[in-house]
């Protein structure tokens, strides 16, 4: 298949020697067309002090996949103020993943009718979807009457997988079995598709905040004003004013979430562990909260997602590069998807904390300056 695919595209592929030189790995990729690979840099970024519930502590790194300078020693950085402060916390609040298939009627009335039996059909709806996975499960329907159609969102526990793929099977399963019942039961069904865009599929949009399409997680820390100064170079009252100007500019531009730069970690370590890259457009909502307390001189920093769409088994994960990302997180086996998306907020935050700090230096246009080395005559990247 590989020989065959090179044959097709030889005279696209004649001056792509690097990308194809591995092309003989055909039989385990799972994509179509597939050529080689694209080598991206990945830097380790921590260690990040995490506390747990229990009072005890572990000491954790983050593979971050990028071609950017400055994301992953800013990213350390933070983790080092928080880590002097005692460390950070995070919380998995919920998860789900859905799907939200189209019911088409002749008329309103009939949509209506369906919108309102859906509650009924739960046993045997949840019953359907069960039979397809041993991990999918159903746990809300919410219909939504459109014209003369109903979006019906689905969603579903799915263990530790991200589960795009696991829910759309068993939607479609569902879906087959209401259109085949329509007429016994008197659905009034005159047609289905499986998704009319009502479950926020890789696209920014309100449902991944009002209801997850992910894992929610919340990750919390604070800074005293003496690591402030030590670490960041400011003090804890000026890191706060950057966060809430930051925050003012992005009301008046109709920003979505309220965070700085929450989207370089979440894609740097969705390509490092294998996660689905164009999932990130569901991420970065990322809400974050300062406080400051002028008493103690402490700024509080509470960083809320509301979808995280990650998983540690199936898709991406299974490649080995990707499993050992995982293994450096220390999020390889059974149940580790939670702590893979607190881990992902909580060096989300990290890099927000120094990111604001450099803001409030205004060092943040020399720090990428120094950093980037193409700048300096010594451009390593011709070498990848």
């Amino acid at each position: 298949m590989a020989s065959k695919t090179m044959a097709k595209f030889a005279h696209v592929l004649q001056d792509a020697k690097h990308i194809t030189e591995r092309v003989h790995d055909a039989p385990e990729i799972s994509i179509e067309n597939f050529i080689g690979y694209i080598s991206v840099p990945v830097g380790l970024a921590g260690p990040l002090l995490i506390k747990s519930p229990d009072g005890t502590s572990t000491r954790t790194y983050a593979p971050i996949a990028t071609t950017e300078s400055a994301i992953i020693a800013s990213c350390s950085r933070g983790c080092k103020a928080l880590n002097e402060s005692g460390g950070g916390q995070f919380h998995v609040l919920s998860e789900a993943m859905s799907r939200s298939p189209v019911f088409q009627f002749n008329c309103t009335e009939h949509a209506i009718d369906f919108a309102r039996r859906v509650p009924d059909l739960w046993d045997y709806i949840a019953k359907t979807a069960k039979s397809t996975s041993r991990h999918a499960r159903l746990v809300k329907l919410t219909p939504n009457i459109v014209g003369s159609n109903v979006h019906v969102r689905f969603d579903y526990t799915c263990g530790d997988a991200a589960g795009q793929n696991t829910v759309t099977i068993a939607t479609q399963r569902v879906c087959d079995w209401l259109l085949a019942s329509s007429q016994e039961m008197e659905l009034h069904i005159t047609g289905v598709f499986i998704e009319g865009n009502m479950a926020p599929d890789k696209k920014p949009s309100w449902g991944t905040v009002s209801s997850p399409r992910g894992v929610e997680v919340v990750t919390w820390a604070s800074l005293s004003d003496e690591v402030c100064r030590a670490v960041l170079k400011c003090t804890a009252e000026n890191l706060y004013h950057a966060f809430r100007t930051t925050q003012e500019g992005g009301i008046r531009n109709g920003q979505f979430g309220s965070n700085i730069n929450v989207a370089n970690v979440i894609t740097g370590i969705f390509i490092a562990t294998g996660q689905d890259a164009a999932s990130v457009a569901e991420g970065p909502f990322g809400h974050l909260t300062p406080e400051y307390d002028h008493k103690s001189r402490q700024v509080k920093l509470t960083l809320y997602f509301p979808s995280l769409p990650v998983g540690t088994v199936g898709g991406g994960t299974a490649y080995k590069t990707q499993r050992e990302a995982l293994g450096i997180l220390g999020c390889s086996g059974s149940g580790m998807k939670p702590r893979l998306a607190g881990l992902i907020a909580a060096f989300s935050l990290a890099l927000e904390i120094s990111t604001a700090a450099a803001a409030a230096t205004n060092t943040f246009t020399q720090s990428h300056e120094r950093l980037a080395r193409a700048k300096q005559g010594n451009n390593p990247a011709s070498k990848i």
